[in-house]
């Protein structure tokens, strides 16, 4: 069910895209909301990380990245991460919404669950863990909190590396909201892999199958003490009756030793979907949950009256879950029904003293369950039979006090002079790493040694560390020293015969950069195409290099000849050596000065050409010949302009100054002449 509480960011846009529409939960590093996604039109689950979180510059280096490597896994039992992104001082996640409730819930409401229903919703918590892990990605927080169950029956497990991501801010709230799951060797400072979400798991199903966490507390450190220095029980001796099978199981997935448990979910997966199919449905069903006086349900985890004051939240978490924690006199108390039926041969009577009249009479079924009931409510009353016993009951309290005394000191010396004291990461970065070394071994820190590629610094020198100097370590916890191997070398890739955009995004794919891009004429290439590159194919350049493109900017072109007035064959030869090709028009045309058979006429004329491309040229017939008339007696001026529209050129002599003005004479006459010729009139 929504919380319905008032919230400033109740009504909110964050990022001008997710509109906020209730808070869902808040947790010991943010606050989830409901939200839709404008943009998309979908509901979506916000989480806004806590401020004092968003202003740690390493927290949210880790965040990013966290986030970027489980958005990448896509499974139907994962709760996918769908964006993430910062506005203003407000750092976000988007996630898949699942409506529904948690397996926290269901075992608040239930207790402890038949193997049927235990086994059948843990198997796709580790199929999603199993992928997970198949894509190197560790989960770092199993617990009932972070499985999801839908309202339509699906069931997810979420925050995937969010834990990682907090492991070192000063927010310590949030380590210890799991340290009820947490694996013993993530509490010894070791670092986590996909065997510590195994451990988690198998604390899971542990609770799910009795109804109570293995280890409790009254503080986190006694619970993580625990974790370390004792041994899973098995559930049967909780729950009597249970199969051998699921004890195995547990007992494997919760070995100390993180070698002696299995490798990945995938190896999980399969062995419990092997109990699944070989229990007996006996087995599978029984006990029936809350029928064993061992196995508690809720109302037994919290009674009334029980002695001593129940433990507070291990942790902040968005379902802030309450652990309450155990006590041996219940396990003595509850041994009263046991030796009662035992004694009364099936459902007789019992005295306090477990003494059974042999001659009682043997009671109905009703009445038999009325009892059942009720030395089952007197077996949950320590107090009742402690009153009895005042030198008993001071001798226990004694004991508690004393334990207690030892583990506040030990707890003292851990964090103060022991394995759990703070220490403050030195700063190594750009010093050789043979000395880094020696300045955290100094310190007394463990660390490992992780290589990676650098820009600026040469290989062998140390980059800095993770967590990041100046921030505080546990002297039980493992940082990482980051060495640089030097600037990552790319081999340059052959761009040539691609266009500029795609060499540029070649280019790019293969972390280099597009540098100056010249042009250049080409015969073959055509134009746009890449024609040339520096540094060349396969040369190694470190990341962002330029590297620079020639591209072509096809065939040079070049003036067309000119070759009207030559032969057909000289006129064929010229142009095509000059890399153009020769065409004929299909009719020749008259020509004054063209003999016939040369070229009268080219297309183009003139202009600039480029090779390959195609000249047409047209034959001379020769100039035209026309009939010369006789214009003997005719004015000169009509003459001249009868013979000019006739094509001939005309030349006058004039006698006495052709006073007259009259044609006496012409030359030629009466004949065909060629087009253009000369006539010549004698005028007087």
């Amino acid at each position: 069910m929504q919380e319905r509480v008032t919230d400033a960011m109740v009504g909110a846009t964050v990022d001008g895209r997710y509109l906020i529409l209730s808070r869902l939960a808040r947790g010991g590093m943010s606050t989830v909301y409901l939200a839709t996604d404008t943009r998309l039109d979908r509901h979506v689950a916000l989480k806004i990380m806590y401020p004092h979180l968003a202003e740690d510059t390493s927290f949210l280096e880790r965040f990013v990245r966290e986030a970027k490597s489980a958005a990448k896994l896509s499974h139907p039992h994962v709760v996918g991460v769908l964006d993430q992104g910062f506005d203003g001082q407000v750092a976000y996640l988007v996630m898949e919404y699942v409506p529904g409730h948690t397996l926290r819930d269901v075992l608040n409401d239930k207790g402890a669950l038949t193997p049927r229903l235990a086994l059948a919703l843990l198997d796709p918590v580790i199929e999603g863990l199993a992928a997970a892990h198949e894509a190197d990605l560790v989960h770092r927080d199993v617990k009932p909190e972070n499985v999801l169950m839908s309202s339509d029956g699906r069931i997810k497990i979420g925050d995937f590396g969010l834990a990682r991501a907090v492991s070192t801010t000063s927010n310590t709230g949030t380590l210890i909201g799991t340290v009820a799951y947490l694996a013993p060797e993530l509490v010894t400072g070791a670092p986590a892999d996909a065997r510590s979400d195994i451990y988690s798991a198998g604390i899971m199903l542990f609770e799910m199958l009795t109804g109570r966490q293995p280890f409790t507390g009254e503080v986190p450190i006694h619970v993580a003490f625990q974790h370390v220095n004792s041994t899973v029980p098995a559930p049967s001796t909780l729950v009597p009756g249970l199969a051998a099978d699921l004890d195995e199981l547990v007992l494997w997935c919760t070995s100390s030793d993180p070698e002696q448990r299995p490798v990945d979910a995938g190896a999980l997966l399969g062995e419990l979907r092997h109990i699944r199919t070989t229990l007996s449905d006996a087995d599978l069903d029984s006990p029936k949950t809350g029928s064993s006086g061992t196995a508690p349900t809720p109302r037994e985890q919290s009674p009334p009256n029980s002695a001593g004051p129940p433990t507070e939240v291990i942790g902040q978490d968005e379902n802030r879950t309450t652990v309450i924690a155990p006590s041996y006199q219940h396990t003595q108390a509850l041994t009263r029904p046991q030796a009662a039926v035992k004694a009364g041969n099936g459902y007789g009577q019992a005295s306090d003293s477990s003494d059974a009249s042999d001659g009682a009479t043997p009671l109905t079924k009703r009445e038999a369950k009325a009892r059942d009931k009720e030395l089952s409510r007197q077996a949950r009353r320590p107090e009742q039979s402690l009153r009895s016993h005042p030198r008993r009951r001071g001798l226990l309290w004694a004991i508690v006090l004393g334990i207690l005394a030892v583990l506040v000191a030990t707890a003292g010396w851990f964090f103060g002079l022991g394995p759990g004291a703070p220490v403050e990461i030195p700063g190594v970065s750009g010093k050789p790493v043979s000395d880094a070394q020696s300045i955290l071994q100094d310190q007394g820190l463990n660390f490992r040694i992780e290589e990676a590629f650098n820009e600026e610094l040469e290989a062998g020198v140390a980059i800095g560390t993770d967590p990041p100097a100046p921030e505080q370590i546990r002297r039980f916890e493992t940082l990482t020293l980051l060495v640089s191997k030097g600037p990552q070398l790319f081999p340059v890739p052959s761009v040539t015969g691609m266009t500029v955009e795609q060499a540029q995004a070649e280019l790019a794919r293969a972390n280099l950069a597009a540098g100056d891009v010249t042009e250049a004429f080409d015969e073959k290439v055509p134009s746009g195409e890449v024609i040339g590159q520096q540094p060349a194919a396969e040369e190694q350049l470190r990341r962002n290099t330029p590297v620079d493109l020639t591209v072509s900017k096809g065939p040079e072109p070049f003036a067309v000849p000119d070759v009207t007035g030559l032969t057909r064959d000289e006129a064929t030869a010229a142009l095509e050596n000059a890399g153009l090709t020769v065409e004929f028009a299909p009719e020749a045309q008259f020509h004054r000065n063209i003999p016939e058979g040369s070229i009268a006429a080219q297309n183009p004329e003139q202009g600039n050409v480029i090779r390959g491309d195609t000249v047409t040229l047209t034959l001379s017939k020769g100039p035209r010949m026309v009939n010369v008339p006789n214009l003997v007696g005719q004015q000169a001026d009509d003459a001249r302009r009868q013979l000019e529209e006739l094509g001939f050129e005309v030349e006058i002599n004039e006698i006495l100054g052709g006073f007259f003005g009259t044609v006496r004479r012409q030359d030629p006459v009466d004949q065909s002449v060629p087009e253009g010729s000369v006539i010549t009139l004698t005028v007087v």
